[in-house]
């Protein structure tokens, strides 16, 4: 299962640590000393933060990446508007160096809590709910140019994998083929210095949508008998798996196949790992894989595997609204994609991965995957 690596490894991810740890209080200490200076000089204290909004991001053709641009905002001490953020900022700040220097890290949520209190004297609250300290995190890692992993914080990790693949895990040997029906959780932080790749066997990636689909696959042996990893995001892709993601097929070489629901949230999912997302732009160098390549669920699976009314959804609005909103993505222009999305419109009905239980409970592991993958009936 998991056994102790030796000595040296954890050693060596400390010493890496420790010098990240040590370029990231440089900043936070800069970001400090140049406020200082301005209130010494009796100037307005101000910071500039790159705008994250979709006014400032483009789709890089090139890179096929979704990239930040150079707009900047202006956050003033003194102004009405900007003081409650501008304090915020420099509050969620102090509290990451502090993390840094105790070497202890906390989740966003509990950043909130550290965060939050009244102000002296006043009834004012420093955040009134975690939907104002959140982005604020967001700024400061765009700011100060620090990823949220080195401030300390993480998100709650979210994700399974399972496969032949052996990691080291800031010291720690785990063989992902030995993680019984549960699968390995997928960490927040998988940056190359504190998870290793040991040993790899997999011969292609597949990451599915939901992890009732993962734990059918799963029990069924797919991996094993496909020899591949097999992960699931349970969802829209956390930071972690959005990571590891492009890591496997980075360091490892290995292809990519997404299965997700046949709808504009499952083809949005698929989006965000391709090309990466509008709110973490400045992040899509290390997250975006554009090679990575769409299996299913397609629009035209319905008549290809001889599907009944039983796996029909209708579209509601907010359906329709969202698969016409995409069409207009240029990472969708492609006429291939096009007539995906038109499919989906015309046929009027959405369809989960699920609804291939219709077919037989193994219908999904030995004759939907392994006939894509014979076919190479996929999309880029």
């Amino acid at each position: 299962m998991a056994a102790k690596k030796a000595a040296p490894s954890a050693a060596s991810a400390k010493a890496a640590a420790s010098k990240r740890d040590a370029v990231t209080l440089a900043k936070i200490e800069k970001l400090a000393q140049a406020a200082l200076k301005t209130v010494k000089a009796g100037d307005n204290p101000a910071l500039e933060l790159p705008v994250r909004a979709l006014s400032n991001v483009s789709f890089n053709a090139k890179k096929r990446i979704i990239e930040l641009g150079g707009k900047t905002q202006t956050r003033e001490f003194f102004n009405t508007s900007m003081a409650r953020k501008f304090m915020q900022t420099f509050l969620v700040a102090d509290k990451c160096r502090e993390l840094v220097l105790a070497d202890k890290t906390v989740t966003i949520r509990q950043m909130y809590y550290l965060s939050k209190h009244t102000v002296a004297g006043s009834n004012e609250n420093t955040f009134e709910d975690q939907g104002e300290s959140d982005p604020i995190i967001e700024d400061l890692e765009v700011g100060i140019d620090a990823l949220r992993e080195e401030l300390h914080l993480y998100a709650n990790k979210r994700g399974l994998v399972a496969g032949p693949l052996v990691v080291n895990d800031t010291g720690d040997e785990i063989d992902l083929a030995r993680m019984g029906r549960g699968g390995w959780g997928i960490p927040s932080i998988c940056e190359s210095d504190v998870l290793k790749f040991v040993r790899n066997k997999a011969k292609f990636v597949l990451l599915v949508e939901k992890v009732a689909v993962w734990q059918r696959l799963n029990e069924d042996g797919f991996w094993q008998k496909n020899e591949c990893i097999l992960m699931t995001s349970e969802g829209q892709a956390a930071r972690g798996v959005r990571r590891i993601l492009q890591r496997f097929a980075t360091e490892l070489n290995l292809p990519v196949y997404v299965l997700v629901d046949n709808d504009p949230w499952g083809l949005y999912i698929y989006s965000v790992l391709k090309q990466g997302s509008i709110n973490l732009a400045y992040e899509s160098m290390r997250m975006a894989v554009p090679n990575v390549r769409f299996l299913g669920m397609s629009s035209f699976d319905y008549k290809k595997f001889n599907l009944t009314a039983a796996v029909e959804i209708k579209l509601n609005d907010d359906d329709i609204k969202r698969a016409q909103q995409m069409k207009a993505y240029p990472w969708f222009h492609d006429k291939k994609w096009q007539r995906e999305i038109d499919e989906l419109l015309h046929n009027k009905f959405k369809m989960e991965v699920d609804g291939f239980l219709t077919k037989s409970v193994t219908f999904i592991a030995e004759e939907y995957i392994p006939k894509k993958l014979r076919d190479r009936d996929y999309l880029q």
